[in-house]
C-alpha cells in the first residue's frame, strides 16, 4: 500500500492550524469504524478550510491519534480516499490510549498553506 504521507515537504504560508478535528457530523453522530470516522474528519477538515479560501490540497501537514495501531490499515486505506489524487502531506501518526469522548476511533490535526494571499 503508498504511504498516504511525504517525508519532507515544502510549505509557503500563510499557515492555517486546524485544531483536532473530531469524527462527530454537524448533527451530533459519529461513525461506528475507524474508515467512516476518518471520512468524517476529513469532510469537517473541508468545510474549515473551504471557509477559509482553501481546500485538502492546500494540507502541508497532518497529526492523527489513533486508538488502536491495530486499525492503521483501514485508517491508512479512507485516508488515501480523503486527500486530493498524489497529496501526501507530511504526517506523524501516533497511537493513544483514549481520546476525549471514548466513542472516537481517531482524530486528526492539520496545517495549511494558504500560499501568497
Amino acid at each position: 500500500m503508498a504511504k498516504p504521507y511525504s517525508d519532507a515537504l515544502v510549505a509557503h504560508g500563510p499557515l492555517l492550524f486546524l485544531s483536532g478535528q473530531l469524527p462527530r457530523t454537524p448533527d451530533g453522530h459519529v461513525p461506528g469504524d475507524v474508515a467512516g470516522q476518518t471520512r468524517q474528519i476529513f469532510a469537517n477538515m473541508e468545510r474549515l478550510l473551504t471557509d477559509h479560501g482553501a481546500g485538502l490540497g492546500d494540507l502541508v501537514k497532518l497529526t492523527y491519534f489513533l486508538r488502536h495501531v491495530t486499525d492503521l490499515d483501514e485508517f491508512r486505506s479512507a485516508l488515501l480516499h480523503c486527500l486530493p489524487e498524489g497529496h501526501r502531506p507530511a504526517g506523524t501518526l501516533v497511537e493513544v490510549s483514549g481520546l476525549v469522548d471514548p466513542g472516537y476511533l481517531v482524530q486528526v490535526e492539520g496545517i495549511a498553506a494558504l500560499g501568497e494571499r
